[in-house]
């Protein structure tokens, strides 16, 4: 507590101080904000740097002396050249996140090029096909953790579809003076090092009044079956982890300018090693205009959850002469980042305080909605995950502008834009719209040979006897794995949930059956096959795969090139995965037909079966895995060779 509140109250020298009048369109440069980069030609360092956040000086990695790195503005239709010098004693990289690129340009090591050693240059050359909000970050080792990274803007050659006065990165990190190899040491030591939060004396007596004593017993008795903890929400916690927003620790208030009445953009990006944040601005409404740097119909919120390599821009209109406080709050509760939206420097608004902390339930073990045998499968403890009503998720309908896309257009993806198709209404929790079973649509992909609104959200366990079901090999197949702890019994659709803590919180939270695309999508073909995959883990080893096992034990995943193939994704774990995969966008099927989003990162909830439409119109060996950098590093990384 020393510590936080330390971090907390500090005032770095990066503060903003001494700006001058705030002129129509002005762009703001001032201490404690991060450099920007514009054009097509760019010369990076990654170098050591110094850092201060939490009061002790260390050297750490960073871009041409930054950390973060410096904002790069790059322009759709222009061939960047990028010249990156190595002044570090190893092997680093850039890749550029989202970018659609040569797979030589990727920039993974060992994958798609040799790395950068340790006093040469490498130039990345790069068309730029698309536009949108992304990021950059090392692929090597554990140098996105130690300061390698950076907000990647590429502006709209014909314009932007919904108009804005200012515009601003809100680039969100999590940061330690630990280094990060003994992170995974202690984690592969004892899993839950860094969680100080468990269930006590009192939390039982507390779900006793709440639920019955026979209901708590119950509950507790399954996850000690399980040998897990309903309090395991985050790996790496607030105990080692300051949250920085542009590298500035919450005491900082790092600060934008505005006047009353404009429109503001905020471009958020997750460059987060291990932290999901869920964002709120008390006070004002935040509409939702782009997701994963595409555009997407307008969905106007009170709050977001980011995952870990996500982006998500949202137009604000603060009408007020006041100061509005930008909050994030990590996923687990331990900590937040904060900014500030105000009429001039050196003011603050109200930090609101923590939500309480989330607590996991048997939905989040792969066990459906359904109470299996007394248990308390709905048990919620501090925070309730109570589902909404289909009125709670309506907003943004079909009445988007159309305008220039945020994803290359049909020509340069070499497939024919669809034809507009109706499109699907959004999908809610615990009611599917086709009035099947609560919770067992799958928003995507049914079993085969069954409807939506069917149960076929409870085929993936083995099958259920009686039901008609088929068994799902590969489930079959993992029990029993060194690197599997559990095998989800009823993965379900969870893609109305907004996550567990923010559900039923009283708020209008986004969740991904909101994102429909502006546009349809490019190629309006069925897939030609499926490819199923287990995410696993086993916490007690630390060690993380697909279909249980780790990168070194697996063979790369083939496609042929223009092949159009379905991904189904079955999370048999306990933790949210944002999966990324390089080089190719993923469509996600979430009920909205040909207007599917198209996303560079698809985070899977714990429990969850989703699918997504992949187009290989890229050739090269393409990285795919969780973008939790230990997770990532402890094995669930494949490669995906389109040939």
């Amino acid at each position: 507590m020393t510590r936080r509140r330390f971090v907390l109250g500090a005032a770095s020298a990066g503060t903003l101080t001494g700006l001058g009048a705030l002129g129509p369109g002005a762009a703001l440069a001032a201490p404690g904000q991060v450099p920007t980069l514009s054009g097509s030609r760019f010369d990076l360092a990654v170098q050591p740097t110094p850092m201060n956040v939490t009061g002790r000086q260390i050297v750490a990695t960073g871009v041409n002396g930054s950390i973060p790195g410096p904002i790069l503005r790059w322009r759709q239709g222009d061939t960047v050249t990028l010249n990156v010098t190595n002044r570090l004693s190893v092997p680093t990289s850039i890749h550029w996140h989202g970018i659609r690129s040569p797979s030589n340009m990727d920039g993974v090591p060992g994958l798609s090029f040799r790395g950068i050693p340790p006093g040469e240059t490498f130039t990345y050359r790069i068309p730029l096909r698309q536009s949108g909000t992304y990021w950059y970050h090392s692929h090597s080792g554990f140098q996105e953790q130690t300061g390698v990274y950076g907000a990647l803007v590429v502006e709209p050659r014909d314009g932007y579809p919904v108009a804005f006065d200012r515009d601003y990165v809100v680039l969100l990190s999590d940061w330690t003076d630990d280094n990060p190899e003994v992170i995974v040491s202690n984690l592969k030591f004892q899993s839950d090092y860094y969680n100080f939060h468990q269930r006590t004396v009192g939390t039982f007596f507390a779900d006793v009044a709440r639920h019955g004593l026979s209901a708590t017993i119950e509950d507790r008795l399954q996850w000690g079956r399980m040998r897990m903890s309903p309090t395991d929400i985050a790996d790496v916690t607030g105990y080692t982890y300051t949250y920085l927003l542009n590298g500035q620790p919450p005491g900082s208030n790092w600060t934008a300018l505005f006047r009353p009445g404009e429109r503001v953009r905020l471009r958020f990006i997750n460059g987060a090693t291990m932290t999901f944040f869920d964002v709120r601005i008390p006070g004002l409404k935040m509409s939702v205009v782009e997701a994963d740097g595409n555009s997407v119909v307008p969905v106007e919120i009170d709050e977001f959850r980011i995952g870990v390599a996500e982006t998500y821009d949202v137009i604000v209109q603060p009408r007020e002469d006041r100061a509005y406080t930008v909050f994030a709050q990590s996923m687990d509760r331990t900590g937040f980042a904060r900014g500030t939206l105000a009429t001039r420097p050196g003011i603050a608004g109200p930090i609101p305080p923590m939500d309480p902390r989330p607590i996991r339930t048997m939905v989040d073990m792969g066990m459906g909605r359904m109470d299996m045998g007394g248990g308390m499968s709905g048990m919620t403890g501090h925070a309730d995950t109570t589902s909404r009503a289909a009125s709670d998720r309506a907003g943004g309908g079909a009445n988007g502008q159309r305008g220039a896309p945020r994803r290359p257009t049909s020509g340069d993806r070499g497939g024919a834009i669809g034809h507009a198709a109706v499109p699907a209404p959004a999908m809610t929790q615990g009611n599917t719209a086709s009035g099947g079973m609560p919770g067992m649509d799958m928003g995507g992909a049914p079993t085969p040979g069954m409807g939506h609104g069917s149960m076929a959200g409870m085929n993936m366990g083995g099958g259920m006897p009686g039901m008609g079901m088929p068994p799902d090999p590969t489930a079959a197949r993992l029990r029993g794995q060194p690197g599997v702890d559990n095998v989800a019994m009823m993965p379900m659709n969870r893609l109305s949930e907004a996550g567990d803590g923010l559900d039923g919180n009283g708020r209008r939270v986004l969740t991904y059956a909101d994102l429909r695309a502006v546009i349809p999508g490019d190629d309006p073909r069925p897939p030609s096959r499926e490819i199923v995959l287990h995410l696993t883990g086993n916490m007690e080893r630390y060690v993380w795969g697909f279909d249980g096992r780790k990168f070194s034990q697996a063979e790369p995943i083939r496609l042929k090139l223009g092949e159009r193939v379905r991904f189904i994704l079955i999370n048999d774990t306990m933790m949210e995965h944002p999966i990324h995969l390089h080089g190719l966008w993923s469509e996600l099927e979430n009920g909205h037909g040909n207007y599917r989003p198209y996303k560079h990162t698809i985070v899977v909830k714990p429990g969850e079966r989703l699918s997504y439409l992949v187009t290989a119109d890229e050739p090269g060996a393409w990285a795919y895995h969780c973008h939790l950098l230990y997770h990532m590093e402890m094995g669930m990384f494949r490669a995906v060779v389109v040939e």
